[in-house]
């Protein structure tokens, strides 16, 4: 009977152990089938930002059904770099305010954006031959780069720029880069000093003569004291004011800290700046046209407090912010932020300043602002947004290290959120705080249907 009983244990135990791991196998499979479906409804239950995607991903079990071949040159050592500079058509001379309008009592510290008033937000959308506006970087505000880092950027004509903040991500090494790229381009990774003593512990870093540090082929360019409560408005700094960072630049690619790099920085400036004599290019969202749709999905996904991004679009309501309809002349309102490739012209820095001022002054959701910016540019700034399909065979996608969330995410009410104040951002979204000139209470929110596979 003991012998009996002991054979049947172990039957049993063999048993449940091949059934449970045919369930982790059938869950596997349901995971990368649905990744794969066409089916809306399947592929909304992918979750791409998933440590179990990204290690499927890596293995070449998924991916991106999105994916097209790029038209690029086939040899980077025989692009010719054009010798001028794109002509300054609408504007030829900007420059920046850089003290912050505080109390007289002095009982106020300087914010890093500023604190731009209404008016003169109204103001900066006019488009002169000569302009003055907010830019980040106010005297006092934050923001620090060591003096060996600004001595090694004043060099950089060409930038290819990325950052990790609050350890949110971990180093990716480009690849396919030519020996003729790595001569020419500056590669930057901006990071934090929670980031940088994160890589520290997880990476090779190695430190020059100079004093600089370096991971693979990227220089780490720590900015000290942080501008921002937020890590994700932080990150906003290096990616949008790319030019006031590296001051020098003509060209930049912007890329996210999630992205590995796959193709040749000069072929990407070759096929989106130079054949089509265009200035800043940027991808196409890949569900959503209209930014009333992304908010829609931000509020769903908790980037942020629901009542606040629908703050935010009342404003963009009031001041004329239509939907996205064919009859607009733009392909998209709603770009995939994650690449920006730009000619640093006058226009073009102009833009990303007016980008940025809108992330600093309202929810840091670029992509909300994105299409605002132009909308209210008037037609001047017309970016080149890009096939989706293209962007996704740029790079490599790796998970974040881990789920990001900030405490205000979760707030349902603008009376939940007054409440508790340590909800509450101390140094940016003051202008959804400011009283704005307009009677937003009468302002009817675009209805959104639910159409693309985000949901």
């Amino acid at each position: 009977m003991r012998i009996i009983w002991k054979r049947g244990l172990i039957r049993l135990v063999l048993t449940a152990g091949i059934i449970w791991m045919m369930l982790i196998l059938a869950v596997l499979l349901f995971h990368v089938w649905s990744c794969q479906s066409s089916v809306a409804f399947f592929a909304a239950l992918c979750n791409k930002e998933s440590k179990v995607f990204g290690m499927l991903n890596t293995m070449g079990f998924v991916t991106p059904p999105h994916r097209c071949p790029i038209p690029i040159a086939d040899n980077p050592n025989k692009v010719a770099i054009p010798e001028k500079k794109s002509p300054e058509k609408f504007v030829q001379r900007l420059s920046y305010i850089m003290e912050d309008n505080i109390a007289g009592n002095g009982s106020q510290a300087p914010l890093f954006g500023g604190r731009q008033t209404w008016q003169q937000r109204e103001e900066s959308f006019k488009i002169k031959p000569t302009m003055r506006v907010h830019c980040g970087f106010m005297k006092g505000g934050s923001t620090e780069m060591a003096s060996n880092d600004v001595k090694y950027v004043k060099k950089c004509r060409f930038v290819v720029a990325t950052g990790i903040f609050d350890a949110y991500d971990t180093p990716h090494q480009p690849s396919n880069i030519s020996q003729h790229s790595q001569g020419l381009f500056c590669f930057l990774m901006v990071v934090d000093e929670v980031s940088l003593d994160f890589i520290k512990e997880n990476v090779t870093v190695k430190e020059d003569i100079d004093g600089g540090l370096w991971v693979g082929i990227w220089r780490l360019i720590l900015l000290k004291n942080q501008p921002y409560d937020e890590p994700r408005r932080n990150g906003k700094v290096p990616k949008i004011l790319t030019h006031r960072l590296f001051p020098e630049a003509r060209y930049s690619i912007w890329i996210d800290g999630k992205m590995e790099l796959i193709v040749d920085p000069l072929l990407l400036l070759e096929r989106y700046l130079w054949r089509g004599k265009q200035t800043f290019a940027i991808a196409q969202h890949k569900h959503h046209l209209s930014i009333y749709e992304e908010a829609d999905s931000n509020k769903r996904r908790k980037r942020y407090a629901r009542p606040l991004i629908d703050l935010h679009m009342k404003i963009y309501r009031y001041e004329g912010m239509e939907p996205w309809s064919p009859q607009k002349g733009a392909v998209s309102d709603v770009p995939e932020g994650a690449i920006i490739i730009r000619e640093h012209t006058a226009l073009n820095n102009l833009f990303s300043c007016l980008w940025f001022n809108e992330v600093h002054l309202l929810t840091p959701r670029d992509q909300l602002s994105f299409g605002y910016v132009v909308y209210r540019l008037g037609g001047l700034f017309k970016p080149f947004m890009f096939p989706n399909c293209e962007y996704n065979s740029i790079f490599t996608l790796h998970p974040h290290n881990r789920e990001h969330s900030s405490k205000v995410e979760w707030a349902k009410t603008i009376g939940e959120i007054k409440k508790h104040p340590e909800l509450l951002e101390s140094k940016g979204g003051l202008g959804l705080w400011t009283p704005y000139p307009g009677n937003l209470d009468l302002v009817v929110l675009p209805p959104v249907a639910r159409t693309s596979k985000a949901g």
